[in-house]
């Protein structure tokens, strides 16, 4: 399959004509190109968003609803489609896409067409000085959207969204190696009625594509998700244009479990947040600390649960893990297991690549818990993102608040417990940005996400985001 870029309504090849492999993990095999853009690319959608953002801006919100609503509508109409590409292209189970990432970029446009409409200005009357101010929200212009490869459209429509609700034009880029369901998107936006222009996207490598958005000077606001070093770099670049960032980073997340939990909801949740997709979450659970009564009944009991999962081909129904997203991340993640032992850590089970019988040179591995004895290892402090988890026993809950704070870290926390004074005691001074009490990965899109520390800058998500998207002018009348 040829991917190409998406400018001004268009299907287009790259300037330069210069292309990149496509591989699905589930084989090793090359399936596809995609452009191998760069500045030049950049330079053409910009120009598009600018021209689009004339008529955009001043679009009412009604008629912006109108489309994102349609939109959304197209996604869950192309459920079947979208999830199987989408599993060819990530490696993850196609029931976990279907279940899941499409319903959840079909949610994102609907959540925002209604999030604008509610999206209001704040007045106040100066009492004695005969002065009323009230605050305009006006759209920032083109803005930079620069999305990862562990859930592709899911988190491609989460910055998209709220950007061209808000009013704005987008220059997008989806992640190189996961290009075929925003690909597809330009597509769906053409057939809601989406102006052309409005979205632009530009596929291409980091150093290219990427970077010609962060530093182009008239493309006002980024939002990115994707590696803390990445991040890092991003927010150098972006300094000298004083543009506004969002940065959405690594996280490496304490699950803490007291003995006083619903130990059922708590192991099935548990064994969920170490190994969904294939723990290429951002916010999977990936240290897990349990009370000291508790760790021996926990370690016998997720272990064997671990044994039983399935890794096998993302087609298969019956798959619980599907395939890595590439063979270069397969390999750093076998590189952590292998540090953790060489640290003193204990493979309790999994650890391995495995070779599936008819997809050999498939990016496969087995669910891995590690045993560890102290938090200071490399495996407890470094994001792994992966399907490796490590355990360790705690006895009091300051040892384990200090446990979990000590990372560079504070994306996501989790916390099982039935005391109501621990809950409030710990939500409060564990550094985190998203807090979790008896369940993980509960999400209300109203609510502000993202993380402290390493784990970013600024948050997404309800209102929060449409603010990072709008740009606040102040207007003061005396009368």
């Amino acid at each position: 399959m040829i991917i190409q870029n998406f400018i001004n309504g268009q299907f287009v090849d790259p300037l330069q004509n210069k292309w990149l492999d496509n591989f699905c993990p589930a084989d090793g095999e090359i399936y596809g190109k995609i452009p191998d853009s760069d500045h030049e690319d950049v330079e053409v959608a910009y120009i598009a968003a600018k021209s689009a953002f004339q008529t955009w801006s001043r679009t009412t919100v009604e008629d912006r609803s109108k489309i994102l609503i349609k939109l959304a509508d197209l996604i869950e109409d192309n459920l079947e489609r979208l999830a199987e590409a989408e599993s060819e292209d990530n490696g993850k189970p196609v029931k976990l896409a279907k279940t899941v990432d499409i319903p959840r970029a079909a949610e994102n446009f609907r959540f925002f067409a209604h999030a604008i409409t509610q999206f209001s200005s704040e007045s106040h009357e100066t009492i004695g000085q005969d002065a009323i101010n009230y605050t305009l929200r006006q759209p920032i212009g083109v803005v930079g959207c620069i999305s990862p490869w562990n859930l592709p459209l899911y988190l491609f429509t989460w910055k998209i969204a709220p950007a061209i609700a808000a009013g704005n034009c987008v220059i997008a880029k989806p992640s190189e190696i996961t290009p075929l369901t925003s690909f597809m998107l330009g597509e769906l936006c053409n057939e809601a009625g989406l102006p052309h222009g409005v979205l632009n996207i530009v596929h291409g490598i980091g150093q290219n594509v990427g970077h010609a958005i962060v530093v182009h000077p008239d493309i006002k606001a980024i939002s990115f998700t994707g590696g803390t070093q990445t991040g890092a770099k991003i927010a150098i670049a972006a300094a000298p244009h004083f543009k506004k960032l969002s940065l959405e980073l690594g996280g490496k997340n304490p699950n803490i479990i007291f003995a006083d939990c619903d130990y059922e909801n708590m192991l099935s949740t548990t064994i969920r947040s170490s190994f969904s997709n294939q723990g290429q979450i951002c916010l999977c659970g990936s240290r897990i600390f349990i009370e000291q009564s508790l760790y021996n009944q926990f370690k016998s009991d997720f272990v064997a649960q671990i044994r039983r999962l399935k890794v096998g081909h993302p087609n298969d129904e019956n798959t619980d893990i599907g395939a890595l997203v590439s063979k270069d991340h397969l390999e750093k993640v076998l590189d952590y297991v292998k540090i953790a032992v060489d640290e003193g850590g204990k493979v309790l089970c999994g650890g391995e690549q495995i070779i599936l019988k008819g997809f050999d040179d498939g990016y496969y591995m087995s669910p891995t818990v590690i045993e560890v004895k102290s938090d200071d290892c490399r495996a407890n402090r470094e994001e792994i993102f992966g399907p490796v988890v490590t355990i360790m026993p705690f006895t009091s809950e300051q040892e384990v608040l200090d446990i979990a704070n000590k990372v560079d870290y504070g994306l996501s926390a989790t916390i099982w417990t039935n005391n109501l004074n621990r809950t409030m005691r710990l939500t409060h001074a564990i550094h985190s940005g998203i807090v979790w009490v008896n369940t993980w990965m509960l999400r209300d899109l109203r609510t502000p996400f993202g993380g402290v520390k390493q784990s970013g800058l600024g948050r997404e998500g309800g209102l929060e985001v449409l603010r990072f998207f709008t740009e606040p002018k102040n207007v003061c009348i005396k009368y």
